[in-house]
């Protein structure tokens, strides 16, 4: 339902650039943070697949960092598109990622939700820049290793967790569209109290702003004397 607007985001090349920029800093953070997992695990077959994962998530950054450089390269005017930013989520979502105090199986339930909407996403970003053949060939090329992240995370939280992993899994995605509510609320929230506060500010401070001028215009110039009764001392500050 979306991709007509995907293809909107993607079709500015301001935006384009944005994108890439931001997807490459995503998969740089959460790289460094699938290390810090890494490090953090007892088992040995998830530190191997850890470590593979993140040089995956690091070398994603290269090739979006880079593709975003050859963009900027490549533009010679400045776009005249309405908005510069995207309307849309991207990315993995793994700012979310907590790694320190995580056992592994909550860390592998979030990571194949969080790699399994960035393989949907991915996959329409790859439609949309039918016009782009190299971006093209990088999603694709990603998209390929975010089949093998989600699969693997799957299967290593079955063997980790076999009792109850599907509730993992559903429990991780119970977290991630209460964040997304949570960012959505405080958008909202943001734009309803800049509203509010600019109608206060035209529609209650103006008038008292006018009334503070004609009370200004009645108060005589200069000093105005004050009477003292007989009985205050004329040293005292009371």
């Amino acid at each position: 339902m979306l991709r007509p607007l995907h293809r909107w985001v993607w079709g500015d090349c301001d935006r384009r650039v944005r994108k890439l920029i931001a997807f490459a800093q995503v998969e740089g953070d959460g790289g460094r943070d699938i290390l810090r997992a890494a490090e953090l695990t007892p088992d040995p077959l998830l530190r191997r697949l850890y470590l593979e994962h993140a040089i995956d998530e690091l070398r994603h950054a290269d090739l979006f960092r880079e593709r975003s450089t050859a963009l900027l390269r490549r533009r010679s005017t400045r776009s005249k598109a309405l908005f510069s930013t995207s309307p849309l989520p991207g990315g993995h979502g793994l700012d979310d990622l907590a790694i320190e105090g995580e056992p592994d199986h909550r860390l592998l339930a979030f990571l194949h939700v969080a790699e399994r909407a960035a393989a949907g996403r991915f996959a329409v970003y790859r439609d949309v820049v039918d016009d782009d053949p190299s971006t093209r060939a990088i999603f694709e090329e990603i998209l390929r290793d975010e089949v093998f992240h989600m699969n693997y995370t799957y299967t290593q939280l079955a063997r980790v967790l076999p009792q109850s992993f599907r509730r993992q899994v559903w429990l991780a995605r119970a977290s991630r569209v209460w964040k997304r509510y949570l960012r959505a609320a405080a958008a909202v929230a943001g734009v309803i109290g800049t509203t509010i506060l600019t109608i206060m500010y035209f529609v209650v401070l103006a008038p008292f702003a006018g009334l503070a001028k004609r009370a200004e215009h009645r108060e005589p110039v200069g000093w105005t004397p004050i009477g003292r009764e007989g009985d205050d001392s004329p040293t005292s500050q009371y």
